[in-house]
């Protein structure tokens, strides 16, 4: 008996020089962390940094955080955040956001409320720390521009991403926003008129991307892996009566799309009306689509229903044989 309770006295005594030399461990990485960034130039600042949890977690509280990339214009300031693990599970980390923070983007500014806003992170166990699967979900989340004070909003969001075992820059992707709804300054832009309800039935998208590198914590320090592949399984926004649901394979050349997809439309009369009345195509320009579209729609049997291919190649965009606009450049900045 009295063995045993020495063997627990001992093991106890080493956990806990562990967990000492773990938590001391964590907090001079981020500080060494947060230190290097502002060498590198950018505001990296806490008031206050700690790690607690003992004896089987290590719980670290960033307070008055304030983050920002003046070579790319993204910032971020929050209250508060923190990164939780298990002590004998470091590299599975539970990120918790909170209510309220700021994102700065090269365009605009934007004030974020979310309830339970948080994310499960799984990262490899090196120095790279290359992401293998990650989640984030929020029971709801407002994100409001603070040049206009309109807010697009979600009753539910979810996201998850996971590193392909055979391709480690390649990586699965899923997003699905519940309750989506607009501003009205996108609603206008968009040319929705006041007969399509407040929110999305639907708003999802189920993808492959390959990048040009792993993310790791280099793409949080210097520049973003850029995508050179996407296998596109399903993108669907349900909005009333209007559904459009995209599929299909890209590959990128210095974010440069060739490939073809294929999109669906039902009731795309009305989605072409919206493109009118938001000047997104000229009156003739309309007309002409129109009269193609509702052939191609009709040769399909359901005029109402419109599964149409879209070909990217030259930088352009192609329906059929006829070029219709530029290609879009996908770069992540």
């Amino acid at each position: 008996m009295h063995r045993l309770l020495a063997l627990i006295l001992v093991a106890a005594v080493l956990w806990g020089g562990w967990w000492v030399l773990g938590s001391r461990g964590a907090e001079r990485a981020f500080q060494t962390w947060l230190e290097e960034r502002r060498t590198a130039g950018w505001v990296a600042e806490v008031s206050d940094l700690s790690v607690q949890g003992f004896p089987n977690r290590f719980d670290t509280t960033f307070t008055d955080l304030r983050l920002a990339d003046p070579a790319t214009g993204w910032a971020w300031d929050a209250p508060f955040f923190q990164l939780l693990a298990l002590s004998y599970q470091p590299n599975h980390i539970i990120a918790v956001w909170p209510p309220n923070s700021q994102l700065a983007t090269p365009l605009e500014k934007f004030d974020l409320t979310s309830a339970d806003l948080r994310a499960s992170l799984k990262v490899d166990a090196s120095t790279s720390l290359a992401i293998d699967r990650a989640t984030l979900v929020s029971d709801s989340l407002t994100i409001t521009a603070a040049s206009t004070g309109e807010a697009t909003r979600m009753s539910a969001l979810r996201a998850a991403i996971e590193r392909s075992p055979s391709a480690p820059t390649d990586y699965r992707i899923g997003l699905s926003a519940e309750g989506l709804s607009l501003p009205p300054r996108l609603r206008a832009l968009l040319g929705a008129g006041s007969d399509l309800p407040d929110s999305f039935s639907a708003f999802n998208a189920d993808l492959t991307a390959s990048f040009d590198r792993p993310w790791d914590r280099r793409a949080l320090e210097t520049i973003r892996p850029q995508p050179t592949a996407l296998t596109l399984r399903i993108a669907e926004a349900k909005w009333g009566a209007l559904e459009l649901a995209l599929a299909g394979d890209l590959t990128l050349t210095d974010g440069t799309p060739e490939g073809r997809l294929t999109i669906k439309a039902r009731n795309w009369q009305e989605i072409l009306t919206m493109a009118r009345s938001a000047d997104l195509l000229s009156p003739a320009l309309a007309t002409q689509a129109e009269s193609v579209l509702g052939m191609l729609a009709r040769a399909g049997g359901n005029p109402k229903t419109l599964d149409l291919p879209l070909d990217f190649k030259r930088g352009m965009l192609f329906i059929g044989p006829i070029p219709v606009a530029p290609a879009p450049r996908i770069f992540l900045r």
